[in-house]
């Protein structure tokens, strides 16, 4: 049992602390226990449950038709497979765009059912409102400006986003505002380096970058893409720390030359009856003599 008053898991004030304390914030994506087990004991700071599940885990071209029930199904699988990490969970497409009732109910399941300590939300504008309820509800809220992939259907692709003056000056604005909401940090995808800078320096919450730039104050990544598990195509902003996708293949392509061959499973891979190796040893002795 923990001490009274103590709390084992990453916390939104830690995680603020870490910009004022000049340490960058280190997070990944999980979508299971086992990969989140790992991971944290990497050293990561933080799990994102991402709505990119939809893409390279249930084989779908876009994050929009993740579910409630899907989200928080993954989000349970990475609580219960860490005890140190922040667990964010993204909420889905349709879960927090209707009404801030509706918001905060689903968001309250993520904590409640999924052992989330956290939830992201993409975008800035409309949800200002959204965000300030379910902070002042108790639940820390991760924003989500730039590249929103949930909008894929408005943008009609994923290029850089707030290439011009004027959408660079609105996501600032944007920016200013979650912070003000009370979000603890918020996410930059794939916006101009320089703009990414900008933003991080002029608010005092963390700014989390994947694609966008080294002066975010820390920075995320899938973790299908880190592992180069997911090799069907490659962001510029990714970098493969392994060749997963050609591991896994070699791995299973010698399992399957082992059984095909009879190699496996070998002797010390298989199990006898209790004894069968006595009985075995008799029928030699009697053949002996």
């Amino acid at each position: 049992m923990s001490k009274q008053g103590a709390f084992p898991r990453v916390t939104a004030p830690q995680i603020i602390a870490c910009k004022a304390e000049g340490r960058k914030i280190v997070g990944l994506t999980a979508y299971d226990a086992v990969f989140a087990a790992l991971e944290e004991e990497a050293g990561v700071d933080f799990l994102l449950v991402g709505d990119s599940a939809g893409n390279v885990i249930a084989g779908h071209a876009t994050t929009i038709p993740m579910t409630m029930d899907s989200m928080l199904f993954l989000t349970r699988c990475v609580s219960r497979g860490t005890s140190r990490v922040m667990v964010v969970a993204d909420m889905p497409f349709g879960s927090f765009q209707v009404s801030e009732e509706e918001t905060l109910r689903n968001a309250i399941r993520f904590l409640k059912e999924g052992g989330a300590q956290a939830v992201k939300i993409e975008g800035g504008g409309y949800l200002i409102q959204t965000v300030k309820r379910l902070v002042e509800a108790g639940i820390p809220v991760m924003g989500h400006l730039g590249l929103t992939p949930q909008m894929i259907n408005v943008f009609g692709g994923y290029g850089v986003k707030a290439t011009t003056e004027k959408e660079g000056k609105q996501l600032l604005l944007d920016a200013l505002a979650l912070e003000e909401a009370g979000c603890f940090a918020i996410v930059l995808e794939k916006i101009p380096a320089s703009l990414a800078e900008k933003v991080s320096k002029q608010l005092r919450i963390p700014t989390i970058g994947i694609g966008s730039g080294s002066e975010c104050d820390g920075q995320i990544l899938v973790n299908y893409d880190l592992l180069g598990i997911f090799d069907k195509f490659k962001p510029r902003f990714v970098r493969y720390y392994m060749n997963g996708a050609e591991l896994v293949r070699g791995a299973v392509s010698s399992w399957v030359n082992d059984v095909r061959e009879g190699t496996f499973p070998s002797e010390s891979e298989s199990y006898e009856a209790p004894n069968a190796n006595q009985e075995s040893k008799a029928a030699k002795r009697s053949r002996r003599t």
